[in-house]
């Protein structure tokens, strides 16, 4: 870590000069046999790589219209070359959005066009090669799936789905990602990306009882597998132990305590990450949601609610109800879905976002709060790329963006906006999500982190912002790393019910 620093911080945001071959060689770990193998995929790299890879491509093409469309669509117009995280950062154009989608685009030319067939060179084609191989797992592996550039495409491409496409690709045939395919391990053994067994989950709980009781005097319980209860939480297994994590986890508890509603964890469903989606494979992400559906069935809870977890709320949000029965579409074939639709209470959005339950208690006037225990905080917003893009919260469009500031405008006297080029559906990504936080992608990490660092040093400079709050686990954890590299406290970083735990009045609250 200590040979890797931050680029400097621009004057003004202009597109940066081009440092071809920048990111080359930088990927991730490759996972190795006996991770790819505990989730079904090839242990290393086939014989047959080439043939399986482009019947692969074949297969997601007539499956997938979207991945089709994007690839025949793109003009190469340059509209989203600089609007990538990880181009400003690195200054390698093949981490522009066209260019890293080209990298597919020119195999798919050759072997599923006919002017790439007769005339490859003439239309960009190329055959799939083993460096082209190397090249994709590298390139695509220095994507977050963000769906910034989509914003800005007139076409509407989406290089996430892209980047999915060629993960897959890569999985089929054993060339898989050491990081993501570890965790998405942990949750079929275990049921959480850290691999915390129920045990030391409980001792945990018990002890943030303890420290609650100890600091208010009130006791708010962290129950779980408790069958009959109301609400399901469902959050990022890093709110457990991680900081500042936990600290959204107590806020989670005192709404509901507050509230007087019953609610409950799993040891069956402890996790809401869904490392399914990074690598765009349908079958891992379903089996993963499936766990949920386990857990709700089992427990008989009426409502579903999701922590503070960006990624997880666009899957639930966008892909529970088709891939679990959760919300509105449950097969009618799927007996368990249906079982599932008729124990929810139906009065409520399901799923829930916390913050969609804690700013609707707050809207009843069910919580009373003492901002000025906030006062110490000048708060800026930092909003998560799948909640900002991939996502809604309450009845109205845009809700994603005003409830959690609403929220923090409720349990706080102040806060200011970073640059709207750089928030709500334009915000920059972390630079850690689409499962890139691993300490052996520090380097893209950092990298892909300075969009983000200029806006905070920004309003760090000009109004003395020293809070950044977000509603994502990745985004906690990616920004407690290299918010010191860029010359900030770790701490600036925290998650909104982290406001909310430090306001709310709890017990007597006359």
């Amino acid at each position: 870590m200590s040979d890797i620093t931050a680029p400097a911080y621009r004057v003004i945001p202009i597109i940066p000069a081009l440092k071809p071959g920048a990111m080359e060689g930088k990927g991730p770990f490759v996972a190795n046999e006996k991770i790819n193998e505990a989730i079904g995929f090839p242990g290393k790299l086939v014989d047959d790589w080439h043939d399986k890879a482009i019947a692969k491509m074949g297969e997601l093409l007539s499956k997938y219209r979207s991945f089709k469309v994007y690839m025949d669509a793109c003009v190469h117009c340059g509209a989203c070359t600089d609007k990538c995280h990880y181009f400003i950062g690195t200054q390698d154009p093949k981490n522009m959005p066209v260019a890293r989608q080209d990298l597919v685009r020119s195999v798919y030319r050759r072997y599923f066009t006919l002017p790439g067939k007769l005339f490859p060179k003439l239309v960009g084609a190329r055959d799939l090669t083993r460096e082209v191989l190397d090249e994709w797992y590298n390139y695509f592996n220095q994507c977050s799936e963000c769906r910034r550039c989509s914003v800005f495409c007139p076409y509407g491409i989406d290089t996430a789905e892209v980047t999915m496409a060629a993960r897959e690709i890569l999985d089929s045939i054993g060339y898989g990602q050491k990081y993501s395919n570890e965790i998405i391990g942990k949750v079929h053994k275990i049921g959480n990306n850290l691999g915390l067994p129920g045990p030391a989950l409980l001792d945990t709980l018990e002890g943030l009882e303890e420290d609650v009781k100890e600091d208010t005097g009130i006791d708010v319980k962290f129950p779980i597998d408790v069958k009959g209860a109301e609400v399901l939480l469902i959050t990022p297994s890093a709110d457990f132990f991680a900081e500042p994590h936990i600290d959204s986890l107590i806020g989670y508890a005192k709404v509901f305590h507050a509230t007087g509603t019953s609610w409950t964890l799993s040891t069956m469903a402890s996790e809401a990450g869904n490392f399914g989606m990074f690598i765009g494979n349908y079958e891992q992400l379903r089996k993963i949601a499936l766990r949920i559906r386990e857990a709700a069935l089992e427990l008989g809870v009426k409502r579903i609610v999701v922590g503070e977890c960006g990624h997880a709320w666009r899957v639930a949000y966008s892909f529970w109800n088709t891939l679990s029965g959760v919300g509105d579409g449950a097969s009618e074939v799927d007996r368990f879905a249906q079982m599932l639709q008729k124990q929810l209470d139906h009065r409520y959005k399901q799923p829930t976002h916390i913050c969609e339950f804690t700013w609707d208690a707050i809207e009843r006037g069910a919580l009373t709060f003492d901002k000025s225990k906030n006062d110490k905080h000048i708060i800026t917003f930092h909003d998560s790329c799948n909640v900002a893009r991939g996502s809604r919260m309450g009845d109205y469009a845009g809700g994603q963006f005003e409830i959690p500031r609403n929220i923090i405008k409720t349990v706080a006297n102040n806060f200011v906006e970073m640059s709207p080029e750089t928030t709500r559906e334009r915000t920059f990504c972390c630079g850690g999500g689409g499962g890139l936080l691993t300490d052996d992608l520090l380097e893209i990490r950092v990298k892909g982190a300075l969009p983000r660092m200029e806006a905070l040093n920004q309003v760090k400079e000009e109004h003395g912002v020293n809070f950044m709050a977000t509603i994502c686990a990745i985004c906690k954890a990616q920004f407690t790393k290299v918010l010191p590299i860029y010359g900030f406290d770790r701490r600036v970083v925290g998650g909104v019910h982290q406001l909310v735990s430090n306001a709310i009045i709890l017990g007597d609250k006359k």
